[in-house]
Parts: C-alpha cells; structure tokens; sequence
C-alpha cells in the first residue's frame, strides 16, 4: 500500500528528477485525508471570528498610507533649507546691521526673526482702503474750513476797514456841514432882486437882525480877508477846501484875523450897518472858486439848510 501512495506522488514527475522522501516531524502524525477534510469543513463562524481584527489591522493601514513616506518627508525639508540658503546666498543685501539673517515665517502665525506679523491677533489688523479714504475725505474737509474761515477773516477785516473810512468821512462831513450864519433873523432881500438900492442887481442873500447880533461860520475854511470894503462895509472873507468864497458883510465889528482857521458854526463877528445899507443885516455872498456869486438860498439848500 505504501508503494501505490509513493506511485501516485511521483506521478508526474521525470524519472530524473531526485525523490525526497517526506519525514514526519517528531512527535506529530501526519495528517490523514480524513483529518484535512475535516480542517476544510470547520464551521463559518470559526473563520468569521478573525476577520474583525484583519478589518480593524487594515483600517490603520489605509491611514498611515495616505501620508507620505519617510524618504519623501526629508527631501521636503531638504528641499526647503536649500531654497532658503539660495534666498541668502542671492540676496546678502537682505541681512541686516546687526548680521541678522532673514528666516522662514511660520505659515500659521507669520512670525520669524526678522519680524512678526500674526493672523491670529486682531490688534495688528491692517487699514482698510475704506479708511484711507475716509481719512482723505476728513482732510479735504477740513482744509475747506479753513480756507471759508481765512477768507471770512479776510472778508471782515475789509468790512471794518470800509466802516472805518466811512465813518473818518461821515466825520469830517460832520466837520464841514454848513451851519446858518444867525440864529434869530429875517430875509428882507434875495439874490438877483433889482432895486435902486444897488447899482446893478442883489448879488447875494440878507439876514436881518438887530445890531450887535452873533454873526457864525457857515463852513469850515480859513480867513482870507478881513477889513472895509466900500458899499460891503466891514467884510469877512472865509476860503474852504474848494476855493469857495464866503462873504460877510456889514458887520459891526470881527473878531478873527485873516489867517484864522475856523470852524462852521464858530463865531466870526457882529451884525452892523456899515456901507450901503438902511438898516442893519448880514449881506452873504458864496462865490465859487473866488470867481463870480451864485444865490446863497440854493447853496446852503444843497447843504441842507433851508433858511
């Protein structure tokens, strides 16, 4: 029977191929055909029972194999020190005074040696083009301002200089306003009235007043003349700014001088009846520039006064 079963495991085989012969382990039978139909018929759930720890052994597996290799993690970092070696070697402009070299930043924080700029902390957040803007806006805005307030500054400044000029003119408008030349009195004649009285026509304006009577400036002027004059009697004569003639006639008596600055309204002398008269009066005169009498009535109405 041993003969037929080495038969049948060398069928097959080339006779020159060498034969071992099988030996059985100390200790242990071989199996027998039986007993490996009976290993091949175990239960299911014999199997089953080491599956899960295969499932659990292969889950880790899949893990660790989507993460590269150790080889391939160092020539990464080898990679990254030689780029930034290159950086250096290119660039040696970028170490700083104090041999500082520049180093990477981490890719989280931002943070290196050189400086740090945090993602993580809000107080280093940047200006927003937003606010450079609104920024801008505030600055034009208060340029504006102060131009509108220089040039109101300027504008009242011009206001208070014209004021002031006016009122130096109202002043001396003031100062030069014509004044009736007797307080209390009554016209008897009028200029350009003809009468025997005159050789040729009236040629000025007559305030009759008793003798004795204040006799004022009608203007401010100065004294050009003073003395007898014929039919005018005693005469006063006051020049103004313009040249304008004012004449006085009659008169009792004068108290200024010629050369006398004088004022309107400032006493200049007396009514009286010297001259061609028949009674006592102020006989006044006003000749432009010194030369031919315009009627005094119309003069002192241009200067507000109605006598």
């Amino acid at each position: 029977m041993g003969n037929h079963r080495a038969e049948r495991r060398g069928h097959g085989r080339r006779p020159s191929d060498p034969v071992t012969p099988e030996v059985a382990p100390p200790g242990r039978r071989r199996a027998t055909a039986p007993a490996a139909r009976r290993a091949a018929t175990k239960p299911a759930a014999r199997r089953s029972a080491a599956k899960p720890a295969a499932r659990r052994s292969g889950s880790r597996g899949a893990l660790f194999r989507g993460l590269p290799s150790t080889p391939v993690l160092l020539g990464i970092a080898a990679l990254a020190v030689s780029a930034g070696g290159a950086v250096t070697a290119a660039n040696p402009g970028l170490m700083g005074s104090d041999d500082t070299r520049l180093t990477g930043a981490s890719a989280l924080s931002g943070a290196s040696e050189t400086s740090n700029s945090n993602l993580f902390d809000p107080r280093d957040a940047t200006v927003s083009r937003d606010s450079r803007r609104d920024a801008q806006a505030d600055a034009a805005n208060e340029k504006l301002v102060k131009q509108a307030e220089e040039q109101m500054r300027q504008r009242n400044a011009a206001l208070a200089k014209f004021a002031k000029q006016a009122e130096n003119q109202a002043h001396k408008i003031a100062l030069n306003q014509w004044v009736l030349p007797v307080d209390s009195y009554h016209l008897t004649a009028r200029f350009g009235e003809y009468s025997g009285l005159w050789s040729n026509f009236h040629t000025g304006l007559d305030f009759a007043a008793p003798s004795g009577t204040p006799i004022h400036a009608v203007a401010n002027g100065v004294v050009t003349s003073t003395g007898y004059d014929g039919s005018y009697g005693n005469k006063t004569v006051i020049t103004l700014d313009d040249g304008t003639e004012l004449w006085f006639c009659h008169q009792t008596s004068y108290v200024v001088s010629e050369g006398d600055v004088v004022r309107a309204g400032q006493l200049i002398g007396y009514i009286g009846a010297t001259g061609n008269v028949t009674g006592p009066h102020l006989h006044l005169e006003v000749r432009p520039g010194g030369g031919d009498p315009v009627d005094p009535y119309e003069a002192l109405v241009v200067h507000g006064l109605h006598p």
